[in-house]
């Protein structure tokens, strides 16, 4: 469904659209209703609810919230892991979920099948996946244009894609963004209400939120193992 179609739908339904504006990052449109209803609609395809009466905007979009709570209502021990290219801190989150008997899904570790790396993700975070944790890292740099002075590090951009497909599949709540030295680097997005967990060295710095956060959605985590 285009933002255009999703718009139409939201007057239809008698909401009015105050703002219409590309997404952080350029991964798509943010349409806010003047009654505080928030639609992302990513450029994938995928359409996230955010803000008041979501059910009531479901609803307007044709989307079945009765299969949305069942795809959330049975919950394993998969966790989707996103980094990119800080090999100490998503060997530390592996080995750190593992301990918590946690199954991490890899994406470079699945088989390929043939399929391309967004098929890859949009296939496995189709299964039974009870939350998702994106390594936000300071592998790149960045600026706005003609402000040299103003350079931050940022999260490489397959990670920032991939955390916003995530974010579609899974709603803000599943989903904990780990962001290393945060004093430097500029947050994947400005959304409001994500989960930001910062840590310096160690991802074993954020474990006890991290943990409480997954045991939150319903993924226990046995606390004498954090």
């Amino acid at each position: 469904m285009s933002v255009n179609e999703v718009q139409k739908k939201l007057e239809a339904g008698g909401l009015v659209v105050k703002v219409c504006e590309r997404l952080p990052n350029d991964l798509g449109h943010q349409l806010r209703c003047k009654t505080g209803e928030i639609v992302n609609v990513f450029d994938t395809g995928i359409i996230a609810v955010q803000g008041k009466n979501q059910k009531h905007v479901r609803e307007l979009l044709g989307i079945d919230v009765a299969v949305a709570a069942k795809a959330t209502s049975a919950i394993s021990r998969k966790v989707f892991m996103v980094y990119g290219h800080d090999e100490q801190a998503k060997v530390q989150l592996e080995a750190m979920l593992r301990r918590w008997d946690v199954e991490p899904l890899i994406l470079d570790q699945l088989p390929s099948e043939g399929q391309t790396l967004i098929e890859k993700l949009e296939k496995y975070a189709s299964e039974e996946v009870a939350f998702a944790v994106v390594l936000a890292t300071p592998d790149d740099e960045g600026y706005s244009r003609g402000k040299v002075d103003e350079k931050r590090f940022r999260a490489r951009q397959n990670v920032v894609l991939e955390l916003g497909l995530l974010l579609g599949k899974f709603g803000r709540a599943r989903v904990a963004i780990l962001l290393k030295n945060q004093e430097t680097m500029e947050r994947p997005s400005d959304i409001q209400g994500l989960i930001y967990l910062p840590f310096t060295d160690n991802v074993e710095d954020v474990k006890l939120v991290l943990a409480k956060e997954m045991t939150k959605q319903g993924l226990k985590i046995d606390l004498s193992k954090v």
